[in-house]
């Protein structure tokens, strides 16, 4: 029979026990980083996601006076990289996630990772709406008259992306589930392969992140068409969303999370979390980012979290919707 006289030492141990977990991890998290910390951007270099990557990680880098590199690792719709961080033991190793990883689950038959398992979100960084662009001399100046020349010529154009899954992946099957035009996708192991081979005429159009092409635009090397967000981009003001262009219902932006594998202390989560949301408060960063169109989010780790179930969610709603498939 259990008195309370000694159910007491047994209660005391247990709880002493979990002051010095406690204070081990809140130690721990107080020393970390002990070691350089990789970001880890599952695209080529030269994209939304690389550039952010190194923003992020040269504020870091100043704050824990630590090295924070950022390495490449492409492909998969960025399942290679994002499998490197979920299987990731040294407690270092960071992901810079990106939209795709809301629709892998529902394109990608045979993940190496599971989302909700193996990852844990840190933050939401921010967003960057895209723009629909094409070559200077396409037969086609506004989005209605793109939808009249796709129509007029079935299967004959094709558009452009950074993989199947990924953003603008997603805005080219949207923009034919909407409007009923007949493109042909070709997919790139990103965004930036992708529109090079926009650039050299080897494609028709291409939905890219505006941090990317709108020095095209500017340039004269291509043609913007119409901006994907709520509103028009204080960046392209003269642009048109894609609804204003005609086509109700689309609305899409590319958005980027850091993420962390599921076995990161939660302190140290935490940690990486204040770390990033005093680098985007940074004015200088945020004057840098915006001038590329970023609209910086931050906010705490809960809010990370939400944002990803919702979006999920929303994701897995219209991609059933539309019947959209990966190639």
């Amino acid at each position: 029979m259990t008195t309370y006289a000694s159910f007491l030492p047994r209660l005391a141990r247990r709880v002493a026990t979990t002051l010095l977990l406690t204070l081990a991890g809140v130690a721990g998290a107080q020393s970390w980083p002990t070691q350089p910390v990789k970001i880890i951007a599952p695209v080529p270099a030269g994209g939304g996601v690389d550039f952010l990557s190194r923003a992020i990680a040269q504020k870091l880098q100043e704050a824990w006076n630590t090295a924070v590199v950022v390495e490449n690792k492409p492909g998969a719709s960025a399942a290679i990289g994002t499998d490197f961080v979920a299987k990731s033991t040294d407690g270092h190793t960071l992901l810079m996630g990106y939209s795709v990883l809301a629709t892998n689950k529902f394109l990608v038959s045979k993940l190496p990772y599971d989302l909700e398992r193996d990852l844990k979100p840190v933050i939401h960084v921010g967003y960057i709406p895209l723009i629909l662009v094409t070559q200077p001399n396409f037969p086609a100046n506004s989005v209605q008259e793109l939808t009249a020349l796709l129509k007029a010529n079935p299967g004959k154009y094709q558009y452009a992306s950074g993989g199947a899954g990924a953003g603008a992946h997603l805005s080219g099957e949207m923009y034919k589930h909407l409007t009923g035009v007949d493109l042909t996708h070709v997919p790139y192991k990103g965004n930036a392969p992708a529109l090079n081979d926009l650039l050299g005429g080897h494609v028709s159009i291409m939905f890219d992140t505006i941090t990317t092409s709108l020095p095209h635009v500017k340039a004269g090397r291509l043609k913007g068409l119409a901006t994907t967000g709520a509103k028009r981009s204080p960046l392209a003001p003269d642009l048109p969303t894609m609804i204003e262009a005609g086509v109700p219902g689309f609305e899409i932006s590319a958005w980027y999370m850091i993420f962390a594998p599921k076995a990161m202390p939660p302190e140290v989560v935490q940690k990486v979390n204040a770390a990033v949301n005093k680098a985007l408060a940074d004015p200088e960063l945020a004057e840098r980012l915006s001038k590329q169109g970023v609209a910086l989010v931050g906010g705490s780790v809960k809010g990370a979290e939400d944002f990803l179930a919702s979006e999920v969610d929303r994701w897995g709603r219209i991609i059933k919707a539309a019947n959209i498939k990966a190639e």
